[in-house]
């Protein structure tokens, strides 16, 4: 029986000028997991069906209702910790031009 065990995040702070990249990586998150679905001949529906494969999901970040853009932001921030605890660091984390 596979038992997920996820790299043990606590004690690891992101530091503030990383927000937004935190919130720039959600966005991309959903954009792959969009991308995926269409690719696999989902379509937007208004409500979730495998078998003619609707979701109403897929819609643009900015739309998303607040629980799901938070599931986003979680595994962005997760992604951003694990760098950290790995030991690589994110050099530059200035606002992008």
């Amino acid at each position: 029986m596979y038992i997920p065990k996820p790299a043990d995040l606590d004690g690891i702070t992101v530091p503030d000028p990383l927000g937004a990249l935190t919130e720039k990586l959600a966005e991309n998150v959903h954009e792959v997991w969009a991308f995926g679905r269409v690719s696999e001949g989902w379509q937007y529906g208004e409500r979730k069906d495998s078998e003619k494969k609707t979701t109403p999901l897929l819609v643009p970040y900015s739309e998303l209702p607040e629980n799901e853009k938070e599931y986003d932001r979680r595994t962005a921030m997760d992604t951003i910790k694990l760098i950290m605890k790995l030991g690589y660091s994110i050099n530059g984390a200035e606002t992008p031009k």
